[in-house]
């Protein structure tokens, strides 16, 4: 096999799965609405994942605190993913499974939102996360692969990316959490049209 040959099955797969995206058009606008809801209200977005999925979580919160393509105000928004020492201790005193759950049950409650990201649907401190999330009383959205797994029991918002792959799984979680941080956007800088649901 070739370079050329590599690449073309790359984007021949994108393409596949990409075109199957517009379906899910209607969830994403549902959890965009779920972040705005619980940023009117004052509430936290909590993102979490592991590896490639800890970035999606972290690029999520940097496009809401940050900005995506508008001035506005900044967003409350924080990374579980984000912190080794607090992530270390939790794993090292407990278990890994807990890293995220652990936080969230100091941090969070209703009004606050999760967003969890896992290609798999059952990475264990991510379906604990989401269990810890809706025991705390905040609603949940989880960026999924094919089938929700375990975690898509805790999931009021399942975003389950058509693909099977891990590379093209994330490709799918980056252009939601872009449209959805579009949504957010543009209604944080009072451009969002009443009724937009």
């Amino acid at each position: 096999m070739n370079t050329a040959e590599i690449f073309a099955g790359h984007l021949d797969q994108h393409l596949r799965a990409a075109s199957a995206m517009p379906a899910l058009a209607g969830p994403v606008a549902d959890a965009a609405k779920a972040l705005i809801e619980c940023l009117g209200g004052g509430g936290t977005v909590y993102t979490c994942g592991n590896g490639g999925s800890a970035a999606d979580a972290q690029h999520l919160v940097g496009e809401l605190i940050g900005r995506y393509r508008r001035e506005r105000r900044p967003l409350r928004a924080v990374s579980l993913a984000a912190d080794p020492t607090v992530w270390t201790c939790i794993a090292n005193d407990y278990r890994a499974e807990d890293v995220f759950a652990r936080q969230l049950a100091a941090l969070a409650g209703p009004g606050d939102l999760v967003a969890a990201f896992t290609t798999s649907g059952d990475s264990a401190n991510v379906v604990e996360a989401l269990k810890a999330a809706k025991g705390r009383g905040a609603k949940t959205v989880l960026f999924g692969g094919a089938q929700a797994g375990r975690a898509g029991v805790y999931a009021d918002c399942p975003l389950l990316a058509p693909a099977q792959s891990t590379p093209r799984v994330q490709e799918l979680h980056t252009l939601m959490l872009h449209m959805i941080s579009e949504v957010v956007d543009a209604w944080a800088a009072g451009e969002l049209q009443e009724g937009w649901t």
